[in-house]
């Protein structure tokens, strides 16, 4: 028998993942959120019972599966609101999708004899139906009482998803890595949009002009890795190519420079490991980036 499950909090994530296990046999029998126009709109993908986020606790006590799906800031007071109100039973497993967040979030469902975890999706959620197509074929970083440890990969496997166990003392480690290859690369690729517009095109016309390259980098990383995949100017050891790049975002944008330096101190590093720059090379684009 597969457990019944609760949903607190009908966010993007909550109500994909709600979607899936609805779709995987798990019978959802109730589900919280705050908006009353997003509980209307979102339980046609969920079912079960509705509650607002005033009846969390209610909605909790109906489920043996207890998923807090809430923004992380409050996973911890939620969990301790429904604790207090009795939400929770003894052998419960109560789980949260933070990636960051630790199981001291979930401890006053512990203390009620509950069996904790956290199951986080290494991908970026849109929208809903976006969030649906992709939890399929994602890896889970998951971090588990020993208790139901395997009960959570199982879980996950049940959601279309590859689980891998985090240790907990690095939990924000392994939430950092997904931050930089998910929101730090929509930042650089924003940089490189407005670069672009600053040449006089159009958003549209920028990003139709530099999405091949990013598609082509990709699919590079993808086959080769990411060090072989390295290709540009610090590869090559350009270092004139490197200064009139500097000469010029310094006069028209200033404000993507230190940025531009960061990241090509970094590049030097991997050209190197990709041995095709040569120590006096690597010295020569350091200084430079270093001095601006």
């Amino acid at each position: 028998m597969k457990e019944n499950v609760a949903i607190i909090g009908l966010g993007k994530a909550g109500t994909a993942v709600g979607y899936l296990l609805r779709e995987a046999g798990y019978p959802i029998v109730a589900v919280t959120c705050r908006s009353h126009t997003s509980l209307r709109d979102r339980i046609r993908y969920t079912g079960g019972k509705a509650f607002t986020a005033e009846a969390n606790a209610e909605a909790a006590s109906l489920a043996s599966c207890i998923l807090i799906a809430t923004p992380d800031d409050i996973i911890s007071s939620v969990c301790s609101e429904i604790a207090q109100q009795g939400g929770f039973q003894q052998g419960d497993k109560v789980i949260h999708m933070s990636g960051a967040g630790g199981l001291d979030l979930l401890e006053s469902a512990r203390d009620v004899g509950a069996s904790v975890a956290s199951i986080h999706p290494i991908q970026s959620f849109a929208d809903i139906e976006t969030a649906i197509r992709s939890i399929p074929r994602s890896t889970f970083g998951i971090t588990a009482d020993d208790a139901i440890r395997e009960w959570s990969a199982e879980l996950v496997r049940a959601l279309g998803g590859i689980p891998f166990y985090v240790p907990e003392t690095i939990k924000p480690l392994y939430h950092a890595a997904a931050c930089m290859a998910s929101n730090y690369l929509t930042t650089l690729i924003h940089m490189a949009e407005e670069t672009y517009l600053s040449l006089g095109l159009s958003r549209d016309e920028a990003i139709r002009s530099f999405w091949p390259l990013v598609s082509g980098t990709l699919t590079n990383i993808e086959t080769r890795g990411s060090i072989q995949a390295l290709t540009g100017p610090i590869s090559r050891g350009d270092a004139g190519t490197i200064e009139q790049h500097i000469r010029v975002l310094r006069e028209k944008l200033p404000a993507y420079l230190p940025a531009y330096c960061a990241m090509g101190l970094l590049t030097v590093d991997l050209a190197i490991k990709k041995r095709t720059l040569s120590p006096e090379k690597a010295e020569l684009i350091k200084t430079i980036l270093t001095a601006s």
